[in-house]
């Protein structure tokens, strides 16, 4: 079974790693990656790194993105676009709770839609009666 690729992007390579470590436990082998940090090793975005990421998972079944703060967005959309691939959507969801949740439905083979829909709506969800 194909299953849909997860890239974590994030401002820390530590946190875009510790999550793909987290998710990889949980669920098993999906294909999910991290693209953490600047070329350097410093706080930040690369490109690279992202565009690499997204080449590594991506499949017919497609690719979603998460990411951390608002400039890796940027950063993956025109990772996104210089890739010439097809099916890849970024998520509006919190990094850690979307991109679990969007691991597990990989998981369970969900289409594309399907993770991206679970993972823009554990947003609320979360909160304490």
């Amino acid at each position: 079974m194909s299953n849909v690729g997860i890239v974590f992007i994030s401002h820390s390579e530590k946190m875009a790693e510790g999550l793909k470590d987290l998710v990889l436990q949980a669920v098993g082998n999906i294909p999910v990656e991290a693209a953490g940090g600047t070329d350097e090793g410093e706080i930040g975005t690369s490109l690279e790194k992202i565009q690499e990421a997204i080449q590594r998972v991506h499949s017919d079944k497609g690719v979603l993105v998460l990411f951390d703060l608002g400039s890796s967005v940027m950063n993956a959309e025109i990772a996104i676009e210089l890739s010439g691939l097809e099916h890849i959507k970024i998520a509006d969801a919190p990094l850690v709770e979307g991109g679990y949740v969007a691991a597990v439905e990989s998981s369970l083979g969900k289409s594309l839609d399907e993770v991206l829909h679970a993972a823009e709506h554990i947003r609320g969800k979360l909160k304490r009666a």
